[in-house]
């Protein structure tokens, strides 16, 4: 397993982040969200699944691959750097799905999602919140007002555990970019995400 890392050796957790469906572990996003955070004295390992290591040794743009294996490669990626409870794991979209549903089985400390997919933009009945309404992993997950996979109006009436916790990025869509309109920037909504990350983090150390 190929890994990015950033931040400091010594940081007490270590946050793993996965990919969405469509960018690689180097896009604009993730590679934004993690410089920043290192910043702030969080160590961050981003990683690839298998599919898009794929894309990136052949060029061919195959779909992401079936959940088991999606879900198998997280519990490769645990195992490799010593799980247990100094690590958090999440990730973009799908990337951070996928976290969730083996958060509880890894015994990570922490569940970190950005821009959660709570259901298909335009579907708002294929909803994919059974499992977090039991999570008991403390979890942070960070989403646009107006995410078209879940926005605010929708998802504070979905059944969410107490472990769950919210963090709304003003006017932003699905990677946090709000509309002009608004006076918001970009920019602005990825720096409120990575400092709202970092305390959420930072929480858990001294808790």
């Amino acid at each position: 397993m190929n890994f990015l890392v950033e931040g400091p050796e010594d940081a007490k957790h270590t946050l793993v982040l996965a990919h969405g469906a469509g960018a690689p572990m180097d896009s604009g996003f993730m590679s934004e969200i993690p410089t920043g955070l290192g910043a702030k004295a969080v160590r961050v390992v981003r990683f690839e699944f298998p599919y898009m290591q794929a894309r990136r040794e052949t060029g061919a743009r195959k779909g992401p691959d079936r959940e088991p294996v999606l879900l198998e490669s997280w519990r490769q990626v645990a195992k490799e750097l010593g799980g247990g409870t100094g690590l958090a794991i999440g990730g973009k979209s799908m990337g951070g799905r996928m976290a969730s549903m083996v958060a509880d089985e890894l015994g990570v400390a922490a569940l970190v999602c950005l821009g959660y997919p709570f259901h298909p933009p335009g579907r708002p009945d294929r909803l994919r919140t059974a499992h977090l309404s039991e999570l008991r992993t403390p979890a942070l997950i960070v989403q646009g007002s107006r995410d078209p996979f879940g926005g605010r109006d929708e998802v504070l009436g979905y059944p969410l555990a107490p472990a769950v916790r919210l963090h709304w990025l003003e006017d932003g869509d699905h990677d946090f970019r709000p509309r002009a309109a608004s006076g918001r920037t970009h920019r602005q909504n990825k720096e409120e995400a990575v400092e709202v990350v970092a305390r959420f983090l930072a929480s858990l150390q001294s808790a």
